[in-house]
């Protein structure tokens, strides 16, 4: 149910809270106009949230799915007792069937399973609670470490594009592109962002323009269609974008609209970073046409803020995601280093550290 959060100012950085032992999300379907946050009791709940963009970000999938599972362990416990290993089994399946893009939700459950597996018939609760903060905390710490990593590629002052929303709101805090541009920011190198819209969503508009208004980071908001045009008039140095799964040779799974970002920003010599914590590199994927891509209801891209815009009797199309090749990427900025120019051999080093 939806209930106010006491104490706690409505901002990218509270995406997701754990507040009074309860879970909270910051409805991101509803912002900016409206700020409200949801208390999620089930797994159900959580997994719902996830699947219907109450959340949205891969590594804030990630960090909503490790509390989801101290929900879940909490109400086995409630019903079980000691016997709540058998109940919860089925609540990770429900978390890992929520979305299927994004690889930190699998490594995030992957990591709370593997706590699970050393505990016996104690309270669960405590210490995945535990596990699931400091998953919050690393995610945090990671992105401000690649945003500095980011920050030092960008060598003179200029203006950036920037595509969906790969911010605070989409993590844990901080942001993956948002959070290179707030580094670079800082250090007087970014005049001013441009950021795309994102159909159907509108993740950019709503959201990511929202994230750097707050900050006081000068953004314009572009159509989708509009980058081409922007990059012909020169002045933009970089298009920064986060990533829901990197493939081991570097191809990008992003938005859709990534690709033909990218397609034209190497046509207009403007360079491409892609800024993603290692959680979000899946090296079991040998490229980006192996990385499953979520397909949702047409209805998203036929309708508009509850309004039928497409003619009656037509289809859409809806990909969640499209897959950049890494001959496209200049750089691949995680907490752990940089890749310039990406390939296989380089993803492998970078993941060995």
């Amino acid at each position: 149910m939806e209930v106010p959060m006491p104490n706690i100012p409505v901002h990218a950085d509270n995406a997701v809270v754990w507040h009074d032992e309860h879970l909270y999300l910051l409805d991101q379907r509803i912002l900016p106009l409206q700020t409200e946050f949801i208390r999620l009791t089930t797994v159900e709940e959580v997994a719902n949230a996830i699947r219907d963009m109450v959340v949205r970000g891969a590594p804030a999938i990630g960090v909503t799915a490790a509390f989801g599972v101290v929900v879940a362990a909490r109400n086995a416990w409630e019903n079980k007792g000691a016997r709540w290993k058998s109940a919860i089994a089925a609540d990770l399946s429900t978390l890992a069937a929520s979305r299927p893009t994004a690889v930190n939700l699998f490594w995030a459950l992957d990591r709370m399973q593997k706590v699970i597996a050393e505990m016996g018939a104690e309270n669960p609760a405590p210490r995945l609670l535990a596990e699931a903060q400091a998953i919050h905390k690393e995610d945090v710490a990671a992105n401000r470490c690649l945003g500095d990593l980011g920050a030092e590629l960008i060598t003179e002052p200029t203006s950036v594009i920037t595509h969906c929303n790969a911010g605070a709101l989409a993590t844990g805090g901080y942001g993956t592109a948002l959070g290179v541009i707030r580094s670079a920011f800082a250090v007087g190198k970014i005049q001013r962002v441009y950021a795309d819209e994102t159909r159907p969503w509108l993740q950019g508009s709503r959201l990511t323009a929202w994230e750097l208004n707050q900050d006081n980071i000068p953004v314009t908001l572009l159509i989708d269609g509009a980058a081409a045009s922007l990059m012909a008039r020169g002045g933009i140095g970089w298009v920064i974008v986060g990533s829901d799964r990197i493939a081991a040779n570097g191809d990008v799974a992003n938005k859709i609209g990534t690709y033909g970002l990218a397609v034209a920003a190497k046509h207009h010599g403007v360079k491409v970073m892609v800024a993603a914590p290692t959680s979000t590199v899946d090296m079991s994927v040998a490229t980006g046409a192996d990385i499953p891509i979520e397909e949702r209801d047409a209805a998203e891209v036929l309708n508009c803020g509850g309004k039928q815009l497409g003619a009656s009797g037509v289809d859409a199309w809806n990909p969640v995601f499209d897959v950049t090749p890494a001959s496209l990427v200049d750089a691949i900025v995680t907490e752990m280093g940089v890749v310039l120019q990406p390939s296989s051999e380089k993803m492998a080093n970078l993941m060995a550290r």
